[in-house]
């Protein structure tokens, strides 16, 4: 399966999915030291963003989700990389300050609807050029 989409940030992804039905308040609903998703009224609550690609629809809450984001994946909990909906200035701060102060990558690519909807947990995804994807 290919997918395009536009990088918000970096440029390679490679990983499998774990997709999200519904947005993610990081304030409150990710452990940062474990990468487990703790908000116990999310349709994921339990399962573990630790290295996974992310496909989520967006984040929801407050700026905090920034330093939630950065701090696990400063502590190697955080995804491999995020795959989303709608533009979300809260998770790039939060993956570009994890790549300037700890080095660590988090890219983020920008997808349609159909094409999100097109991704399940447990597909594998690799980069295969800028924009798209191949599973």
């Amino acid at each position: 399966m290919k997918i395009t989409g536009r990088w918000l940030h970096g440029e390679s992804i490679s990983g499998e999915v774990l997709r999200l039905d519904e947005p993610l308040s990081f304030w409150g609903g990710l452990d940062p030291s474990t990468g487990e998703i703790i908000d116990q009224a999310h349709p994921q609550a339990g399962a573990s963003m630790a290295g996974a690609v992310v496909a989520m629809p967006g984040s929801r809450g407050s700026s905090g989700t920034p330093g939630v984001l950065g701090e696990a994946l400063r502590t190697g909990a955080g995804p491999a990389a995020l795959i989303v909906t709608k533009a979300d200035i809260n998770l790039v701060a939060g993956a570009m300050v994890a790549e300037s102060l700890y080095g660590v990558d988090c890219p983020v690519l920008l997808v349609d609807g159909e094409t999100f909807a097109s991704l399940t947990t447990g597909t594998r995804v690799e980069h295969a050029g800028p924009g798209s994807l191949v599973d």
